[in-house]
Parts: structure tokens; sequence; C-alpha cells
């Protein structure tokens, strides 16, 4: 991208699509073990499930380490229903050492159920696992070094800033359920109740579900929580679903199975239409990104020599703006954070992007709007999304051409 000399944005574009190929990757080799063990309709009912659910798909293409760890982890359940256990531990060490320690909560309990179970060997597991370890240890200690120029284990500092020091709760807190009544609710939808179904129907499924399920109730002693945390659970969870979805299915000309089948038909109608409903909203739930590119689109100076200097506030940076966004020379960003509304003209700044529509010595020269709320109405669709200022663009008073360009107003 670079040597085509496109914008920064196509790079993130560039970006999301590999990795979401190689997500989608992963899942197919999940998908593929999956028809092996339980055959071809619990394999299109995997299919179907997955395509109606929004969460799962829409993070593939994010590049967060939770996301890495996601890929990793749907190999590990690709091998572990292959039955080729030595390399599904191997898949989630790394996972664990190089991208999220927080999967050690996943390995523990399917690693002591493999055991329990007599799936593996104790010395042989104790020689797999210190091997892997050891070589992932020596990798990320290589590799982040070189790229932070100091001497670094990434996910050491992670885990003692979390667990041991246990303050992620610095980042906001959920009650312990929360998981269960909201974030699995919400990215399974019709799955939810089909996997606890699933379980129940087939023994095979509940050998896959235990380690899976206390990964999440063991994540849930944590008190801060995000869907991304227990993203890796979905796939899993998913195959229950399937496998009960297929009995249902298969039984759909018996008695109250007849009844459970059109329920389950009606509600994979209703999960597409929440996927489509919570797809619209998210579209319009990145305001800052839509601020920036209105910025770059009016805010340009004549003279180009002079720098522009553009002071992103903590929501703006949170809700749309990556470094993907932003203009080579003359545009300069700062993201500083802990400045007064009524220090910032004293700072020099030219443009303001930020969630406070007045602020002492900038003139709002635009509002951005963004996804609000969800409302019921008469008609169709039944459902409308309110949507309301979120992000105000600000120009420094004193700078007269900025202030006598078109700009869309507040």
């Amino acid at each position: 991208m670079n040597l085509m000399h496109l914008p920064k944005v196509y790079s993130l574009y560039a970006v999301r699509l590999v990795l979401s190929f190689l997500m989608l990757c992963t899942l197919r080799f999940f998908r593929i073990q999956i028809r092996k063990k339980f055959g071809y309709q619990v394999e299109a009912f995997f299919s179907i499930l997955t395509a109606v659910q929004f969460h799962m798909l829409f993070y593939c293409s994010r590049p967060l380490p939770n996301i890495l760890a996601f890929g990793l982890a749907n190999l590990a359940y690709g091998f572990w229903v292959k039955g080729s256990f030595y390399a599904a531990l191997r898949c989630l060490i790394f996972a664990t050492i190089i991208f999220r320690c927080d999967m050690l909560l996943l390995i523990s309990p399917l690693g002591l159920e493999l055991l329990l179970s007599k799936s593996i060997s104790l010395w042989k597991a104790i020689r797999t696992c210190i091997a892997a370890t050891l070589f992932c240890i020596g990798l990320t200690v290589l590799v982040d070094s070189v790229m932070w120029r100091r001497w670094l284990w990434p996910e050491l500092e992670v885990f003692w800033f979390n667990s041991v020091l246990n303050r992620s709760s610095e980042w906001g807190i959920h009650p312990i359920h929360w998981y269960f009544t909201s974030a699995l609710p919400r990215s399974l939808l019709v799955a939810y109740p089909l996997f606890l179904l699933g379980a129940f129907l087939d023994r095979r499924v509940l050998f896959y579900v235990l380690p899976v399920l206390s990964f999440v109730i063991l994540y849930s002693k944590l008190p801060h929580k995000e869907l991304r945390f227990i993203i890796s659970s979905l796939p899993i969870f998913n195959m229950a679903a399937a496998v009960a979805a297929s009995r249902i299915y298969n039984n759909r000309k018996k008695g109250l199975w007849r009844y459970l089948n059109i329920a389950m038909l009606g509600s994979i109608l209703i999960s597409l239409g929440c996927t489509t409903m919570i797809f619209m909203a998210s579209y319009d739930n990145y305001p800052s990104g839509y601020a920036l590119k209105v910025l770059h689109r009016t805010g340009q100076l004549t003279n180009n020599s002079t720098e522009v200097w553009v002071h992103i506030d903590t929501l703006s940076a949170m809700n749309g703006i990556s470094r993907f966004c932003e203009n080579d020379y003359p545009w300069r960003y700062s993201k500083e954070e802990g400045i007064l509304l009524d220090q910032l003209q004293k700072r020099n700044f030219t443009y303001l992007v930020n969630e406070h529509s007045n602020i002492t010595g900038f003139r709002c020269l635009s509002s951005i709007h963004g996804f609000s709320t969800a409302k019921l109405r008469i008609g169709f669709p039944p459902i409308s999304l309110a949507k309301e200022p979120k992000v105000y663009i600000h120009g420094n008073v004193e700078n007269s051409e900025m202030l006598l360009r078109q700009w869309p107003g507040c």
C-alpha cells in the first residue's frame, strides 16, 4: 500500500481482509472436523448458526490479540475433535504465551479433562507442554523485546496487571453473571438455548462443552468483563447447538419435536433479524472516524507548510479513530489525556475532535451523529434506530482561514 502511495485507510482494509480470511480458514478447519465427527447435517447447522450471529464474524477482522488467540483456539478445537490432543494443547499454549495469557483458563480445564479421561499420558503431556512453553517464551521475548526496545514478555505483564494486581477493574466492572445473562445471549442468539440442549441430548457434546463452560465460569470471577475475552468459547457452543438443531430437525415429524422444530426455525429467522439490526447500529457506532474524514476533507489549510494540530479526546479515540485514519504532513495528531477543557486553547491546537459541544476558545464546526438507541414503532420494520450527536469538530477561533470554510455546522 505504501509503495502504491495509497491512503493509510486502504492499509486498514487490507489488514482486516487478510485477518478475517485467516480467521475464517481456522473456522473452516474446525467445521471440517465437525463434519467428520458428527456428520454433514451437524456441519450445515453449525454454518447456519454461525452465519446468523453478528459478533463472532464482526470480531474476526478486528486486529486484537484476543482475535489472534481466537484463531489458534479454533485450530485447537479442530485438533481436539479430530483426536489430536497434543496438537490441541500446543495451539493453546502458543495462544496463551504469545497472545492472551487468559487462555490459561481454557487450557487448564481442557488438560485436566484429557488427563481424567485418559486421552493423554501425563508424562508425555508434561514434556509436550514444557517444550512448547519454552519455545513460545523464547519467541515472544525475542520478537517483542526488539519491537518495544526493552526486555519484555508482554503477556506476563498483562497477567501481572490483571490477575496479581487485580487492576483490570479500573476499566470498568460488571456483575459476576454478566457473561451468562448478557454477553452470551447477545452473541449466540438462538444457539444459546440450543447449546444447553445439545449438551443434554448427546453425551459426546458434554465432553467438549464442559472445559469451555468452565473457561467462561472462571473468567466470570474477573471484575472487568468484555465479550472479546470469551470470544473463543463461541465456536464450541455453536457446535453443541448444531448437534441439538440436527436432532430436532431429524425428529421434526414426531409429536413434541414438531413444535420444537417450528420454534427453532422461527428463532433462526429472529436471530437473523437481530443480527441485521445490530449490523445497522454498528455502522453508526463509530462516529469519530466519520468526524476525522470530514475534518480532512474540509479542514486542510492553504499554506501546506503550516502544521495542522488535531487533538483527539479519549471518547473519540475509542470510537472509530486509529493510526490508519491519520493523514501525513502537515497533519499532526495528539491523543494526550488529562487536559482540562479550559486548557485546550493554551495548547495551540488547530482543531479538536471532542465529545463536548462547547469548548472555550473554539468554535463548533460540525457534529457527527452516532447510534443512540433502538425504538419500537408501528409499521415495517417494527424497530427503528435513533441517532444523536456523539462527536464534535471544533476549530480554534484565532484561525480566521479555517472559520471561512463551509462547515456543516453543529
